[in-house]
């Protein structure tokens, strides 16, 4: 099991989740704060099956394409394995 962790700005969160959620992932959204002005953040959290990872990194990079043929650093992922999982 994987758990991608990303960090997004808040403008862009609704667009993410909405993406992901129409993807069938399951998502969390977390209101945050970091950085060197603080601004407003959202930290998203999204587990899912080992053989899921690639089709859920699309759906990211779906919802930042490059703007005027530049990247733009507008999100942050880290990738987790999830050892276990506890449902109560």
């Amino acid at each position: 099991m994987k758990m991608i962790i990303a960090i997004v700005n808040d403008e862009d969160s609704e667009q993410v989740t909405h993406a992901l959620t129409h993807a069938e992932f399951r998502v969390t959204t977390i209101a945050s704060t970091g950085g060197f002005l603080r601004r407003g953040l959202s930290t998203l959290l999204c587990a899912f099956e080992d053989e899921q990872l690639a089709a859920a990194l699309t759906v990211f990079h779906s919802c930042f394409p490059p703007v005027n043929g530049e990247p733009q650093k507008r999100c942050k992922i880290f990738v987790l394995n999830v050892a276990e999982t506890h449902h109560f």
